[in-house]
This record gives structure tokens, sequence and C-alpha cells, in this order.
């Protein structure tokens, strides 16, 4: 059964256009007009193993805000549409990455339930000229909420003795962590083919 999506969304800010395919092969063609962003959604498509295609035109005259925000939130929609029922899956995923000095843990449940926890220490403002690091708490929530999934996302160390954290490796590898969570969480077992992983019989 092909798990895939495509979702359009359309709003007086932005243009976003995404499309999943959660048994690829990494590959990606990515481009919001933030060119860090695009370069975390390729790690989400890579360590994902998810096949990715994003467009998003947004009015980044203003800011980044709306194009980041709205991308992620077609992004999490297309992610639960492409899970269909969810029969099979792992349900559950987590990983704990390194990225130099920085580590960092994933966790999600594929639940239903939309709940976002994310922890990450004070950081330089931007990363490149017209990314916030304030938006990755946001990147995340909004995936989660439109994802319908319970997400976890830790800094566990994030620079050097007596150094300051380098932005860019702290919020690289959070989209490398959960990305690795999410390959885990969607993969469908054998043993567990056509059964709902929950009691409820339901996600």
């Amino acid at each position: 059964m092909s798990r895939t999506a495509r979702v359009e969304r359309t709003t007086n800010e932005t243009k976003v256009l995404v499309e999943i395919d959660l048994d690829g092969t990494g590959q990606a063609e990515i481009s919001t007009g933030v060119g860090f962003y695009d370069h975390m959604l390729h790690q989400i498509a890579r360590h994902g193993g998810f096949d990715l295609t994003v467009q998003t035109v947004g009015d980044l005259e203003i800011d980044a805000h709306h194009t980041v925000e709205d991308t992620a939130l077609a992004l999490g929609t297309a992610f639960d549409q492409a899970l269909g029922d969810k029969a099979g899956i792992q349900r559950y995923g987590s990983a704990t990455i390194p990225m130099d000095e920085v580590l960092v843990r994933a966790a999600v449940d594929l639940s239903g339930r939309p709940y976002v926890v994310h922890d990450e220490p004070a950081l330089a403002p931007y990363i490149g000229p017209v990314y916030p690091t304030s938006l990755t708490r946001h990147i995340w929530e909004s995936f989660g909420q439109s994802a319908r999934m319970t997400l976890h996302v830790s800094v566990l160390r994030a620079a050097r003795d007596g150094g300051h954290p380098d932005a860019h490796h702290v919020v690289e590898a959070q989209f490398k962590a959960v990305s690795r969570a999410l390959r885990e969480a969607v993969t469908v077992e054998a043993r567990n083919a056509g059964l709902i992983p929950s009691t409820k019989g339901a996600l």
C-alpha cells in the first residue's frame, strides 16, 4: 500500500505544496526561500528515509515566520495523511544524536494526540540572514500538532565547557534526531501486519 500524501496550503501570506512518500529513499526537492530551513528539511528527508517535495512562496519581505510556520503545518498534515490508519507501524520511535559538541534526544508517539515538549538552551538570535532561532520551537509545535503526534525534543548538551552553543549544530542535531525517531516510528513490522498499535483499536 502506498504511504504518500500531497498537501496544498494557501493563505494570504503563503502558498505551500508538500508531497511525501514515507517509504522513499531520502530524495528531496526543497524550496522555501529560507536557506537554513531548506537545509533542515533536507535532513528530514535524508535521515527519515522519506521522499519529500516542498515548494513554499511566502511573504519574506515581512519576515520568515509565516513561511516557516505554514510549511511546518503542511508537512505535518501530509505526514499524518500518508500514515493512513497506521496499521502495522511501530508507532513509537526515539533517537539520541550527537553532532560534534551537541547531543539531542527525540522521542515520538504517533498517537493521534498532539502534544509537544521542546527543551533548548538560549541561542544566538539568527542562523544565516533570515532564520530566527526562536522559530525552531514553533516548527516542532506546528508540525507535531498538525501531524497529531506526541513529540519530545531535548537538547542534552549544547556547548564545549566554557563555550557558547553553536546554534547551527543545536538546531541541525534536533532535525536529525526527530527524523531518525520518525523513521523508526513509521516502520511497518511484519508481525503486526494489519494491526492497529493500540488497545483502543484506533489511533
